[in-house]
């Protein structure tokens, strides 16, 4: 008694790329309505890791279902997972250190005064 796994798979990833298209949707928009550079940095870098990590896991259902292992989509998850944050944080300290203008003010006391000298 042999059960199909292709009809399950393909529903797998079909959810996941619906799941992925929307949080790519969502880092999109995010990009295009939110008001400064530091929260127009935030959305897409979120919202497209999960995004591009719900293709690349669809992507390995499919490879799985007809008989081989997903390395290179496993490196790939690996790589994004990894690379986004990391140019996300050196973006926003350049951003920072280039005293880009934000539109939202911090709250009192949340950020430190820096010394002139």
């Amino acid at each position: 008694m042999s059960m199909n796994f292709q009809p399950f798979a393909e529903w797998l990833a079909a959810a996941l790329v619906l799941v992925a298209a929307f949080f790519l949707l969502v880092g999109a928009v995010g990009l295009a309505r939110l008001p400064d550079f530091f929260m127009r940095l935030h959305a897409p870098t979120k919202a497209s890791t999960l995004g591009v990590g719900g293709i690349l896991l669809a992507s390995m259902v499919m490879s799985l279902a007809q008989g081989r292992i997903g390395f290179a989509e496993l490196l790939i998850t690996l790589f994004v997972f990894v690379t986004a944050p990391v140019s996300a944080n050196l973006m926003a300290q350049a951003a920072l250190h280039l005293r880009v203008p934000v539109r939202v003010p911090a709250p009192d006391g949340a950020v430190p005064e820096r010394d002139p000298s």
